[in-house]
């Protein structure tokens, strides 16, 4: 949007979820605790934040996830290929909405073989299309215990909340 429409952010300040997240840890606004979170996870690249991201706006969110996971979680993995190379889902561009859900399933093995690979239960996310995506092909590919967590999730599972 700063592309096209530059006026916008003279006037207004605007943040993504990850730039708010990364200033409320930084800040001290928020603190973790990021032994509450003791499952192994991987993290997903969604093609929008990352490849799309970097080829049309000159920055790819590939670091910022990453340093948000190393603040609450004490295991996590990349999966492989990751960043700009990591397989997509199959459910960006509003696929999740069409009828074609058996070519959408069958475009979304290659992401269930790269999380198979890696043996882990949890898979986090940032976008909900990959969200909502992985958790239908983890069923329809037998992996019906994979939890499906946006990145934001693992950050409230592991607040630390003091008593007033």
């Amino acid at each position: 949007m700063e592309k096209w429409h530059p006026e916008f952010f003279d006037r207004y300040e605007t943040a993504t979820v990850f730039d708010l997240l990364i200033e409320y840890l930084k800040s001290g606004r928020i603190r973790v605790d990021k032994s509450v979170n003791n499952v192994r996870a991987a993290y997903h690249d969604p093609c929008n934040y990352g490849r799309k991201s970097q080829e049309l706006f000159g920055h790819g969110y590939f670091d910022e996830p990453r340093w948000v996971m190393d603040q609450c979680m004490s295991d996590w993995v990349d999966l492989f290929p990751s960043r700009g190379n990591q397989y997509c889902c199959g459910g960006g561009g509003g696929t999740l909405l069409t009828p074609f859900k058996d070519e959408r399933t069958h475009y979304g093995r290659k992401k269930i073989e790269q999380i198979r690979r890696t043996g882990v239960g949890t898979i986090v996310v940032p976008c909900h299309s990959c969200h909502g995506q992985i958790k239908a092909i983890a069923a329809a590919y037998d992996m019906p215990d994979l939890t499906v967590k946006y990145l934001w999730e693992v950050v409230a599972d592991a607040l630390v909340i003091d008593p007033d």
